[in-house]
């Protein structure tokens, strides 16, 4: 344990990976340590990308840890479906670990390292051993925190080979025509291969509690219901997404000193939970600060992260009108409109830069939710929020 460090990155997820990787890239001679209470890097995850997330440099930097690239996807709806032809990539976690052991050097990747107490210059692990850096960001996952108000999208995802061809094109990333349950309820498939697939259980809810067999039993269903015989699961995979539809961010930020990176950060997409873009743009930013002290880390990354929270506040008004006011039946209409129009607004919608006309195209027509109702949940939130 006796080395020096610029920067201390606690969590060896997603955000503090990819913040190591473009240090590792634009200034080697920073000294950056990754420590992972886990036994790997990034853990048992796999993230996405729409092509229109990124900016041309952005796809090109980090073009290493995608080893899943669509140039179209779907979406099927009970009463419509349609291919939207758009990139769409993904990450498998192991894929990212690779490229992240490629990069850096074995002596500043920590594993097996829980943190128990950190500062915006120290680490404590758990045998009491203290590392200290000129600063430490802190990106290990969602923190409970009262002064965001989050709605959850969960799954469970199982990784198969099939016995015969799934004679998939690309992604279905929302197949919302499965029986609705507990919120809105959709099944994403990833082809990996003619007979490889990850296929995933997922639901847009209220709660967080998720019962894992149930869902592995609603994947098998929905195999059979496509025609398809699993023969082997290579891997399982469950997740907790926050989904935004109110808060304080400032009051978030109001705890301590620490810079924050990540889900603990607040930076996620409201509607979709994907975090890999807001974990790219901090990469990028880290990256840029001349002076990489404590300070200076946390007034950047706390203003980028107020800031970007503030910009999407439409966001969170049509999660509430999606939790508060739709019916849970109702929740699939909303989803089936919004999928309807074109696909370079459904592009920028993910890429949570949408234009003006844009809001008025997604707001405009008859409302799937009658106005009323709609109307008089977002009036009790916001009294409710004073």
């Amino acid at each position: 344990m006796a080395m020096d460090h610029d920067l201390i990155l606690a969590g060896g997820g997603l955000a503090n990976g990819l913040i190591a990787y473009r240090l590792a890239q634009l200034r080697p001679e920073v000294k950056v340590t990754i420590i992972e209470a886990g036994s790997t890097l990034g853990g048992n995850h796999t993230w996405s990308s729409f092509a229109h997330d990124l900016t041309p440099e952005q796809r090109e930097w980090t073009r290493p840890f995608f080893r899943h690239y669509w140039d179209r996807y779907s979406i099927r709806f009970p009463d419509h479906g349609r291919t939207i032809e758009a990139g769409y990539g993904s990450i498998p976690s192991e894929a990212f670990a690779e490229e992240l052991e490629k990069t850096l050097p074995p002596a500043r990747i920590l594993t097996n390292m829980p943190v128990v107490d950190l500062t915006s210059t120290s680490v404590t692990l758990a045998d009491q051993s203290v590392l200290r850096a000129g600063c430490v960001i802190d990106a290990r996952g969602q923190r409970p925190a009262k002064s965001l108000d989050l709605r959850w999208q969960k799954f469970l995802g199982l990784e198969v080979e099939l016995a015969e061809p799934h004679g998939l094109t690309g992604p279905v990333i929302m197949d919302a025509t499965v029986p609705q349950h507990d919120g809105y309820r959709f099944v994403y498939t990833l082809p990996y291969g003619p007979k490889h697939v990850l296929i995933e259980d997922t639901y847009f809810s209220d709660g967080k509690d998720l019962a894992p067999q149930t869902l592995r039993d609603h994947l098998a269903d929905y195999a059979a219901s496509q025609g398809w015989t699993i023969t082997r699961t290579i891997r399982e995979e469950v997740g907790i997404l926050p989904l935004g539809i109110g808060g304080d961010i400032k009051a978030f930020w109001h705890d301590d000193s620490v810079p924050k990176a990540g889900l603990r950060a607040g930076l996620f997409h409201p509607v979709t939970g994907y975090s890999f873009p807001d974990a790219v743009q901090v990469a990028d930013l880290v990256a840029s600060l001349p002076d990489l002290s404590a300070p200076r880390v946390f007034s950047a990354l706390r203003a980028h992260s107020i800031r970007t929270w503030q910009s999407r506040g439409m966001y969170r008004i049509l999660n509430r009108m999606l939790f508060l006011a739709a019916h849970n039946d109702e929740r699939r209409t909303v989803l089936s409109r919004f999928y309807r129009h074109p696909d370079d607004l459904v592009s920028r919608f993910y890429a949570a830069r949408p234009l003006f006309s844009d809001w008025m195209q997604i707001l405009s027509g008859k409302p799937p939710i009658p106005a009323g109702r709609a109307l008089k949940a977002l009036l009790a939130y916001e009294r409710a929020s004073r």
